[in-house]
């Protein structure tokens, strides 16, 4: 079971898009320097289908992105409401934002449009650090993932 703490409309986690982000609790990773600690916490609201429907029909025209943070325990049921999200809203972008180095196995990437891979290290700094760990890919129809890390960098984001 997912659950989530809460969400925000964001502009910056999804280059490009104007994302709903949710912020899932549960996370097993346990980052040195975790910049959101309370995550870890197996607490807030059950995000299935029925409450993921009511978020995407409350906010769904005023976002272009719907971006699960989180989910590593559970990383087969964010693909289940990726896929959820795709039958709501077949308009919406899907991203998934992973403290993973890599996916797991028998995961389909093309379930989502990006992903962010790579456990949070402190001294490495977040995605737009020149010394960053953790990478960006959009996920092309193949299911291929092409890195796209370096538009975090970026003044502008148009490709």
């Amino acid at each position: 079971m997912v659950r989530y703490h809460n969400f925000d409309i964001v502009f910056r986690e999804v280059p490009g898009e104007v994302t709903l982000a949710l912020n899932l609790t549960g996370c097993p990773n346990r980052c040195p320097g975790c910049h959101s600690p309370h995550l870890q916490a197996d607490g807030g609201r059950v995000l299935d289908e029925r409450e993921l429907a009511g978020l995407v029909g409350r906010y769904g025209e005023a976002v272009t992105c719907i971006c699960f943070l989180g989910g590593d325990a559970a990383p087969h049921e964010i693909v289940r409401l990726a896929g959820a999200v795709r039958r709501l809203a077949p308009r919406l972008k899907v991203g998934w934002y992973s403290g993973r180095e890599e996916l797991p196995e028998g995961l389909a990437p093309e379930a989502f449009d990006y992903i962010k891979l790579g456990q949070w290290i402190e001294a490495r700094g977040p995605l737009g650090s020149p010394t960053t760990n953790q990478r960006f890919y959009r996920v092309a129809a193949d299911g291929s993932l092409e890195e796209k890390t370096a538009l975090f960098r970026r003044k502008t984001w148009d490709d």
